[in-house]
């Protein structure tokens, strides 16, 4: 399932990983097997997404990209990110919810050096699995105290995802 959603399928990691951490509280698996599992299909995942972007994602983009509300200046400020921070970029993003998910396809576009992509995707993969199958095992602890939490987080998620969207489509329609 962690290689269906690193192959920018929007399968929710935060679904996926909790799950095998009730796996680890029940005792059905360990928490290093699911973490490990986790990341390791995260890398598979990502490898065709990351291909897809190296070899037709720029020429995409250019053509269609105004479809999707980029513009060429957005390629070059992605650009300048890669040329100042490197591959680093991509660990980072590894550890975020959503970007995550689709970060493969624009380190393709951007040609990350595809040995260190594959090192970062695994290493930050393995981070974030680590610590959504933590969350698992406490929520499967604590499953009571959890559900009135996390009511309160989905209206916070909802609510920051909207704005980020509406901002996104502020900053591109105002200059068209």
């Amino acid at each position: 399932m962690m290689a269906i959603e690193s192959a920018n399928v929007p399968l929710p990691s935060e679904a996926i990983m909790p799950t095998a951490g009730l796996l680890v509280q029940q005792g059905k698996m360990t928490i290093h097997l699911a973490a490990l599992a986790g990341a390791i299909g995260c890398l598979l995942g990502s490898i065709p997404s990351y291909f897809l972007g190296l070899y037709g994602g720029r020429p995409f983009l250019q053509k269609y990209g105004k479809l999707l509300l980029l513009r060429e200046k957005d390629m070059e400020v992605a650009d300048k990110w890669v040329d100042k921070y490197g591959d680093w970029v991509f660990l980072v993003c590894r550890m975020l919810p959503v970007v995550r998910t689709f970060i493969s396809f624009p380190a393709g576009v951007l040609r990350a050096h595809f040995g260190m992509f594959c090192l970062f995707t695994f290493i930050g993969s393995l981070i974030w699995c680590y610590f959504l199958t933590w969350v698992g095992i406490k929520f499967g602890e604590n499953m009571e105290q959890f559900v009135n939490i996390w009511h309160k987080f989905d209206v916070a998620i909802v609510a920051l995802v909207v704005a980020g969207f509406g901002f996104y489509l502020y900053r591109h329609l105002k200059h068209e």
